[in-house]
């Protein structure tokens, strides 16, 4: 069992030396440290220390905001820990340590808690978004061609013209113009031919 250090400034202008010191007089035996924003979640040392966790380590902070900006982020790397089998410690947050039954029941109602303002937001979203289409909204991606478009393809396609050819004249592959006479309905195609 070893503990492993992380550490993290936001900016150049900040060094890491009272954080590392702080962490290796807590028993940190190695150090992770990085100078990059806690908004960035693709942080390389935060993620060689990850990988560095063995069953029984602790991962230890001197604050929690130099792990996570968010609740769900904070939440995503403590799941990552949990799952190496490994604990988690703050030297200034007390009541985050997951190596304590009370720092795991904390864990869980700060878990519980994002996970219900998270079903809150789906279901606002959701609202949102049927009130939104029974106003005739339309979601999803814009149509590349227009309905006149759409039927300029198909009757240059009827006529012998290329796919690729009618794509290259309305600036779409020629794919696109395949999906549009694929969706055309089956009495335009027999009228066609």
């Amino acid at each position: 069992m070893s503990t492993i250090g992380y550490a993290r400034v936001s900016t150049d202008g900040q060094t890491l030396d009272a954080q590392q010191a702080a962490l290796k007089a807590a028993g940190a035996e190695k150090v992770f440290a990085e100078k990059i924003s806690g908004a960035v979640t693709d942080r390389r040392a935060l993620s060689r220390a990850l990988a560095a966790l063995e069953p029984g380590d602790v991962l230890l902070v001197t604050r929690l905001d130099r792990l996570a900006r968010s609740t769900r982020d904070l939440l995503n790397t403590l799941d990552t820990i949990g799952k190496k089998g490994a604990g988690f410690k703050s030297l200034a947050d007390h009541w985050a340590d997951t190596t304590t039954p009370h720092g795991r029941l904390m864990v869980t109602i700060l878990a519980g808690l994002a996970e219900f303002e998270r079903s809150l937001i789906l279901a606002r979203t959701g609202e949102g978004r049927t009130r939104a289409m029974a106003r005739g909204v339309r979601f999803g991606r814009k149509p590349k061609l227009s309905a006149y478009q759409i039927a300029e393809a198909v009757r240059r396609h009827a006529n012998g013209e290329t796919c690729t050819d009618i794509g290259r004249s309305f600036n779409v592959s020629h794919t696109t113009i395949s999906r549009v006479l694929a969706r055309r309905p089956l009495v335009n195609r027999v009228a066609a031919e």
